[in-house]
């Protein structure tokens, strides 16, 4: 079946065409609906139609409009794990959506990494396996959207609901599963998480077209792509080399994302980079498409503070610098506002572009929300860059999310970091005036709250960075709570980009 064939079978799925009583297809059975916020509910009815939702002893009515559309808004509910049906009705018709609960959800999405699933990582590693085949079923439900890219935002398509079962498990997103895993746990209430990962895609594809008009790079892109001057497209500093349709500005968005806004959630988890970091690829002002897409993200959901959780790239033989530049792009990217965070995975070194340890990705991840949206007395982070000074010949570099203090620790598998104490912090360089970088030596000071970085060579350093390779395999910087720093070069300009 093509793209067209496909896009075809969704539009008659979703029932667009039809004048009798319809419920947006996000509304499906197993479903999981966001506690604690008004809960949107809507569909198609003929015009003029009187429609009425009944969920949890709460009964709301409205007239379709002209164009059939209709819409309610739930008053805020609790969580709730037990099965509950919604019930829609007009005139003579009804529809009945079983199995409901009421709990946490959020929408994960991204390139191949974040679509990896539990049975890809359970064929290198036994402990997916086991955890794969396990009988017993989990607090969480997943829903997989997958259909095609498409010029025009869809107004509705046809989704499935699935709870964690072992039947079911092993085609979950790795990463999304252990995020919600973890919350489920920690919590204790059920967790929905909405997938709509898109592998070897990149991010123009996910941004609303309204968000490319946020700077210069972007509405250059949006304008060249529209032009179909794909060549020029891709030697743009900061543009992007467009492979199929899936990559041209907002089409993943319209085709994955409009049609199941403003169905209530929590917050975003986002996996990308690789297909803007890549061989001919330019990652250059990634951060800026990245917080467009927040804010797009947020825009249509109508949630201007929705957190947005992201996981930097992890460690990767990269001879193009793209993935080392990315990384620092996803950095910077935290500007945005303080409903942003970054899952560090520097220290998960793999020998596949596609890291099998999903683990810690989904544990880090689930950090941020913990601590920042639910306030469970967790360290969201490792240690973040936050400004160096020049002292003399040495460099003083400052840091959030120290956690107890700065350390130097090693990770080996699916274990946690151990500490190694005596060992220097590793990785690190400085800069001399004319931007050439030398090895240098650091040293963890004041209480474990700074790093005073030197080198011989260099008597007026003017920058410094970290773990500044594509697979540094000597980084060993993290925090008290073991979870490791991420990369960081305080002076941009000097970090080497070639194609």
């Amino acid at each position: 079946m093509n793209k067209t064939q496909l896009l075809a079978l969704f539009l008659l799925a979703s029932g667009l065409h039809g004048a009798e009583l319809q419920l947006a297809g996000i509304f499906s059975d197993h479903a999981v609906l966001q506690r604690d916020t008004p809960l949107p509910v809507w569909g198609k009815a003929p015009p003029g139609a009187r429609v009425s939702v009944s969920f949890a002893g709460q009964k709301e009515a409205t007239i379709a409009a002209s164009t059939g559309s209709w819409r309610v808004t739930l008053d805020p509910l609790a969580a709730n794990a037990t099965h509950q049906s919604l019930r829609v009705q007009s005139g003579e018709e009804g529809l009945t959506v079983n199995g409901i609960q009421v709990g946490e959800v959020w929408l994960a999405s991204g390139q191949s990494n974040m679509d990896m699933n539990l049975q890809g990582c359970a064929r290198r590693h036994s402990f997916f396996k086991d955890l794969v085949t396990d009988p017993r079923p989990g607090m969480l439900r997943m829903l997989k959207i997958r259909s095609p890219d498409t010029e025009q935002p869809l107004e509705d398509l046809p989704t499935r609901w699935v709870p964690d079962t072992a039947e079911t498990r092993g085609s979950f997103s790795a990463a999304a599963y252990f995020f919600a895993k973890r919350l489920g746990e920690e919590l204790d209430l059920p967790v929905g998480i909405i997938d709509t990962a898109w592998g070897g895609k990149p991010i123009e594809g996910f941004i609303p077209r309204p968000a490319f008009d946020r700077n210069k790079t972007l509405k250059t892109i949006l304008k060249l792509a529209d032009a179909d001057q794909l060549e020029a497209l891709k030697q743009l500093e900061g543009g992007v080399i467009i492979r199929n349709t899936a990559g041209m500005p907002g089409r993943i968005f319209n085709g994955r994302m409009a049609p199941i806004a403003p169905y209530a959630l929590r917050g975003f988890i986002w996996y990308q980079g690789e297909s803007n970091a890549g061989r001919g690829e330019d990652p250059r002002d990634y951060r800026y498409k990245q917080q467009a897409m927040i804010q797009g993200w947020r825009k249509a959901w109508n949630r201007a503070k929705a957190p947005f959780y992201f996981v930097q790239l992890p460690a990767y033989k990269d001879e193009s610098r793209g993935w080392i530049r990315l990384r620092e792009e996803q950095r910077l990217a935290l500007a945005l506002d303080a409903h942003t965070g970054m899952a560090v995975t520097i220290d998960l070194r793999d020998t596949d572009i596609h890291p099998s340890n999903k683990l810690d990705v989904g544990h880090r991840l689930a950090r941020w929300p913990l601590a920042q949206v639910y306030g469970r007395p967790i360290a969201a982070s490792g240690p973040l860059f936050k400004e160096a000074t020049i002292e003399g010949n040495a460099i003083r570099v400052y840091f959030s999310h120290l956690e107890g203090g700065l350390i130097t620790a090693a990770k080996t598998g699916l274990e946690p970091a151990k500490e190694t104490p005596g060992a220097p912090p590793a990785s690190f360089e400085i800069a001399d005036e004319t931007g050439a970088w030398h090895p240098a030596k650091a040293l963890i000071e004041a209480g474990g709250k700074t790093i005073r970085v030197t080198c011989a060579e260099v008597n007026k350093p003017v920058a410094v960075r970290y773990a500044s390779e594509g697979d540094p395999e000597k980084a060993n910087l993290y925090n008290a709570a073991k979870l490791p720093a991420s990369p960081f070069c305080s002076a941009l300009k000097f970090l080497p980009w070639k194609q």
